[in-house]
């Protein structure tokens, strides 16, 4: 698998682009919506990856409950995979908990699944189909 980005969650974009864009100097390609998600999300590539400042647009969000939580700070890890439904069952056959079925759509349209921190020793871990996996 191959790393696609990760998720970090913060209050304001504008507030953190502060940090990440004008001081770190990581360009801002996009800010987007993505309303199944109740979220915001700036787009900063890093490399070959790339790093999701995400913003919650309601107080049922899980990235503001995340926030209330916990406080900004690194959401997810997401790797690409190249057949989500396949690797799903893999992992769920390794006994890894899913928090999300490959049925919930993320940025660009793309189908996610999420593995429950619990079965990741603390690291929330988003699965993304891509047929650019390598």
């Amino acid at each position: 698998m191959k790393l696609d980005h990760i998720g970090i969650a913060v209050h304001s974009i504008e507030d953190a682009l502060g940090t990440y864009q004008h001081r770190l100097g990581f360009s801002l390609v996009e800010i987007v919506a993505i309303d199944e998600q109740k979220v915001r999300v700036a787009i900063l590539p890093a490399g070959d990856s790339r790093i999701e400042l995400l913003e919650p647009t309601a107080p049922s969000s899980p990235i503001q409950k995340f926030l209330e939580k916990r406080g900004e700070g690194v959401h997810h890890l997401c790797f690409q995979v190249k057949d989500i439904q396949s690797k799903v069952k893999e992992l769920q056959s390794a006994s890894l908990q899913l928090v999300s079925m490959p049925s919930d759509t993320g940025l660009e349209g793309r189908r996610i699944a999420f593995l429950h921190p619990k079965s990741t020793h603390g690291v929330l871990i988003e699965l993304v189909e891509s047929e650019l996996e390598a």
